[in-house]
């Protein structure tokens, strides 16, 4: 069994994880707290109203939170299998909780535009930079696992082989969303979340043989 050395890395990971998602709730505004007690709007203007005009910071907290703690599952889920660090490992997982703590900030600018479809700015910057952190996410697993680098010796190669084939797609799922961000604002959000999902599910290990599947062909050679 491999003694694993990675345990400052994670914990450090997860505290930026950690304050990267609760930075996403300051951008939601509740409405009237400026205002002096006897301004303060009634139960139904409250509700029929002003908590309605926040919808934009919802879906956007939302999103951003799915997004961000599917991210914080899938680090967690590498880390079963990276047993080791050096150098090059801290600074690609430096440089992917870069953008992982930025994340408030888009999401900020899209709660504030996407109730301007027209305006596309704020969903480029937001889907831009899901799209830097897949890229940030596959070197950080690539480095990792080439040639079984910073792996445990015990790896349960179908499980690499299942993580390595489903972060193929990342980059591109991204890139589709970028794309579309100049489109269609509404859509790029929409996959951007459901995107967020399917990484949440951990990719299908490689089916293996039956034994008497592995005889035939063995008889076979």
């Amino acid at each position: 069994m491999d003694e694993k050395n990675t345990n400052r890395l994670e914990a450090f990971s997860d505290g930026v994880f950690a304050v990267a998602i609760t930075l996403l709730v300051l951008n939601i505004k509740i409405p009237g707290l400026d205002l002096p007690s006897s301004e303060l709007p009634n139960d139904t203007i409250l509700w029929q109203k002003k908590l309605l005009e926040e919808w934009p910071s919802f879906v956007a907290y939302v999103t951003s939170f799915a997004t961000i703690g599917i991210m914080w599952l899938n680090h967690h889920r590498l880390f079963t299998h990276i047993k080791r660090t050096d150098t090059g490992l801290l600074l690609l997982n430096l440089l992917l909780l870069l953008f992982i703590v930025l994340v408030p900030v888009p999401t900020a600018l899209l709660a504030e535009y996407v109730v301007r479809p027209n305006e596309h700015a704020a969903a480029i910057i937001y889907s831009g930079t899901f799209f830097v952190m897949a890229c940030c996410f596959n070197l950080l697993w690539r480095y990792a696992s080439y040639h079984n680098r910073l792996l445990g010796k015990d790896a349960d190669t179908r499980a690499v082989a299942a993580i390595s084939r489903q972060y193929l797609f990342g980059p591109l799922f991204y890139l589709i969303t970028f794309g579309l961000a100049f489109i269609n604002v509404p859509s790029s959000i929409i996959l951007n979340f459901l995107f967020a999902l399917f990484f949440a599910v951990p990719g299908r290990p490689p089916r293996q043989l039956s034994s008497s599947n592995a005889s035939t062909d063995l008889s076979q050679d």
